[in-house]
């Protein structure tokens, strides 16, 4: 186990990536990232934003979140991704569109290797508004 000299919090991996303490918003999120994935972030979020522009912004499970009658999408940087947690139903509906990126059941991890699909985040945040309104 590794311990973080400046959160103490304790993981599995040697110097784990993750934000020290508990960010009150968005913008502490991003803030805490490295400079390169905060503009990545920035990005996800902006394509959130103008695709559910009725939504709140908000921190949930430590991940930034937007909320419309419901959670409509989680997401977080990882060590090489960005992880978008639209829920398990998501995942199945767009299969073949995310034929190439891992998931599991609710997750999306976006490469840092390759570019973000902000068209594909487009399409699953209406889709859940969609569902969210039903």
């Amino acid at each position: 186990m590794w311990k973080c000299p400046e959160c103490g919090r304790e993981f599995k991996n040697t110097n784990q990536s993750h934000f020290c303490g508990k960010p009150g918003v968005i913008d502490d999120y991003i803030a805490g990232k490295p400079a390169e994935v905060q503009l990545i972030l920035q990005a996800v979020r902006e394509t959130i934003r103008a695709a559910a522009p009725e939504a709140t912004e908000k921190m949930s499970w430590q991940m930034p979140t937007f909320w419309q009658d419901g959670n409509i999408v989680h997401f977080a940087a990882f060590r090489s991704h960005i992880g978008l947690y639209p829920g398990g139903e998501a995942t199945a509906v767009f299969a073949e569109r995310l034929k190439g990126y891992k998931t599991s059941k609710g997750s999306i991890h976006f490469p840092f290797s390759k570019p973000i699909d902000h068209e594909l985040i487009t399409d699953i945040v209406r889709w859940r508004i969609a569902g969210l309104g039903a």
